[in-house]
């Protein structure tokens, strides 16, 4: 196999992203770049994302991306072979700006353009990272998703469960804003939560009687709101040992729901008895140490080697969907210039929508 360098471009949400990608042959691939722009100064003062004001940053910021992005990897436009863009799912304001930024780069430059799913670029960063042979089980836990994968190509992908509504990194940023914390909620409730006494308060784990890999994390934001205002409508206030053990409390929830629900997604993943079973997470969730430790336990008793990314390609990144859109690339598979933003885009299309339908196609 020849050498290939790709161009990623990554603004599905509030990160705007570019990286240079390079595989030599049938090798490992190498990111030679990768810049990454955030946007949480604008949109602190929101307790939250703001769509329009994402896409304004970055149809703002995504030439400067790509710029830093070449020289870092010290090539041209010239020198890639292909551009990859995240085309989906996501905030479609965001969605638009890298693709139209991507087919203005492929049409001026003459490079192939492939479209890629944000959430296959998550549940491919194993193969990046790791050299993970397929098949292996994903969990992909971010601020929008939750579901288990079993993945078996770059575009054969197995829904095995996921979240019937929140998804944890939603939960994480709305008990973030219930406690007063700053966004994003995840690295807010974790700090508050190590200082924290986690059996103080003993919130639920949704689903947990039922069978299958199905999670639920919309009850169990409801608890923590009911155990706030229990506390406020005694004391008046909250101290910090109460904040910190509201958050202790309820991320040892998340972390017990994961743990178990993961625990049966195993199972169903070692039926088709895999040469090197590999359990893999992936997702701005996956940085949690705590929910890590807990997925690791269950990895080991089940002889189950686990693999999580390094923090900077847990959260959204560009390299991820420049090595999806590689693989994607040798597979023969490249888009033209009717390339179309999806604000919605399931990996799994076999199989039923897990959180409903519209016009606009499956939610997940």
């Amino acid at each position: 196999m020849r050498t290939l360098t790709i161009l990623g471009l990554e603004s599905s949400c509030d990160d705007t992203a570019a990286a240079v990608l390079r595989q030599p042959g049938d090798g490992a691939a190498q990111i030679l770049s990768s810049v990454v722009m955030g946007q949480n100064d604008l949109h602190s003062a929101y307790g939250g994302v703001v769509p329009e004001i994402a896409a304004r940053a970055h149809a703002e910021r995504l030439d400067t991306c790509v710029v830093q992005a070449l020289d870092q990897a010290g090539f041209a436009l010239c020198d890639l072979d292909a551009v990859a863009v995240t085309a989906g799912p996501g905030l479609i304001g965001g969605v638009i700006s890298g693709v139209m930024c991507a087919k203005g780069i492929a049409l001026g430059a003459g490079l192939p353009l492939v479209g890629v799913n944000h959430l296959a670029g998550h549940a491919l960063t194993p193969r990046l990272t790791d050299g993970a042979a397929y098949p292996y089980l994903m969990l992909l836990v971010s601020g929008g998703h939750c579901q288990f994968l079993i993945v078996r190509g770059a575009d054969d992908f197995t829904r095995l469960g996921g979240t019937i509504d929140d998804a944890p990194g939603e939960a994480f940023d709305k008990t973030a804003r219930l406690l007063g914390l700053p966004q994003p909620g995840g690295p807010s409730v974790e700090a508050e939560a190590a200082k924290g006494n986690a059996t103080r308060f003993r919130f639920p784990r949704p689903l947990l009687d039922r069978p299958g890999c199905d999670m639920s994390f919309s009850g169990l934001k409801t608890a923590l709101l009911r155990a706030r205002d229990e506390i406020v409508a005694e004391k008046g206030g909250l101290t910090r040992a109460d904040r910190a053990d509201l958050c202790a409390g309820f991320q040892a929830a998340v972390r017990d729901v994961l743990a178990e629900k993961t625990r049966r997604a195993l199972a169903l993943y070692l039926q088709e008895n895999p040469a090197h079973p590999m359990l893999a997470v992936a997702g701005g969730v996956a940085a949690n140490m705590a929910i890590r430790a807990g997925l690791e336990t269950v990895c080991a008793k089940s002889g189950t080697t686990f693999t999580a990314p390094p923090l900077a390609l847990c959260t959204d990144n560009a390299a991820m969907i420049a090595y999806a859109g590689l693989e994607l690339f040798r597979a023969g598979q490249v888009d033209d210039m009717t390339l179309a933003a999806r604000p919605r885009w399931p990996l799994d299309r076999s199989s039923p929508a897990m959180l409903g339908s519209g016009k606009k196609g499956a939610k997940a």
